[in-house]
């Protein structure tokens, strides 16, 4: 990847490429908070807010390239129902949130950066994150950093690769170096990728966020930021992340998919290293791609509500964190 560089430049996304979207399939209202994190223009992260405000614990989802909180529409009305405030934002450069244009602008330690300003702009506490694809890399990062704020952890088809000398499947190689810098449109991804078959608005929505190339900066460089060798940036910071989850007891879950090429297998490192996996019901979700949400999204709600309702918060920790906002 290029050279970080200072951000000069903001795109934004006209609303007019998001009104075609069907209400029947994504109802939700829009919201925004304003990231001044980096030095230069600031930055407007949209974010969906669903279900009770009050609500006493949130599900925060996390969604990865090259999607955004579209990805979530099916399991937002199960979560609610449930009983949660449920939060899902698009990471700068994705989705109704704003797009730095050049490639240099983007960084795996912005992405990180501005999604922890997100959580303490939000003060959100007891939270169950739900995470995949980049949503892991950015959410995980960002769980070790606040821990204090999490009560749970549920990752699905995700992970934090801290380089190493083992070489990168051939089909991420693939991915990251050809096919997301060649693609003429994201929805072509979902299509080709998820098991079940995507109706023709749904994949619009998927490429609303890209009107022209100019917006693509950062699936563009998302790929080639992922920390697969040792001479990627953020090596150091995530093997920093994973001595956090090594002393990690609040509860971990891993709801991977069987029809995932490129983390086939990762589920069982953190099965072995939190301690707070020990003993949960960790599940390969037959029929789940790399975009899960799509394929199996009522599982996956299945999963979390069942997760959550079995592992109580502790409420001294939480007070603790009330008591410190």
């Amino acid at each position: 990847p290029p050279p970080l560089g200072p951000i000069e430049t903001i795109l934004r996304t006209p609303e007019d490429r998001f009104v075609a979207i069907p209400r029947a399939i994504f109802p939700f209202s829009p919201h925004y908070v304003t990231s001044h994190i980096h030095k230069g223009p600031p930055v407007r992260i949209h974010y969906l807010d669903e279900g009770d405000r009050k609500a006493r614990e949130t599900i925060l989802c996390m969604h990865g390239e090259p999607t955004w909180c579209f990805l979530y529409r099916h399991m937002i009305p199960g979560l609610v129902r449930a009983g949660f405030r449920v939060i899902c934002p698009d990471l700068p450069g994705f989705g109704k949130s704003d797009k730095p244009a050049r490639q240099e602008d983007h960084s795996y330690e912005r992405w990180v950066n501005w999604m922890c300003d997100f959580v303490v702009q939000l003060r959100l506490e007891n939270v169950t994150l739900f995470a995949q694809d980049w949503g892991g890399l950015v959410g995980l990062r960002v769980a070790a950093r606040f821990p204090e704020r999490f009560a749970r952890i549920c990752i699905s088809n995700t992970g934090l690769p801290t380089g190493g000398k083992r070489k990168p499947p051939k089909v991420f190689v693939t991915w990251a170096q050809e096919i997301s810098q060649e693609i003429p449109k994201w929805s072509m991804v979902l299509q080709l990728t998820c098991k079940r078959k995507l109706r023709k608005d749904e994949l619009e929505a998927y490429d609303a966020p890209f009107p022209t190339e100019a917006y693509k900066a950062a699936p563009r460089i998302g790929p080639r930021l992922v920390p697969v060798t040792n001479k990627h940036s953020s090596v150091e910071e995530n093997k920093g992340a994973l001595r956090v989850f090594r002393n990690w007891r609040k509860p971990f879950l891993t709801l991977f998919g069987d029809k995932d090429p490129i983390t086939k297998g990762g589920e069982k490192i953190w099965q072995h290293l939190v301690p707070g996996a020990k003993g949960q019901p960790h599940r390969i979700i037959k029929g789940g791609g790399h975009f899960i949400q799509e394929d199996c999204p009522d599982e996956l709600v299945k999963g979390i509500v069942s997760f959550v309702k079995a592992n109580p918060l502790n409420d001294d920790a939480s007070s603790v964190l009330r008591s410190s906002l």
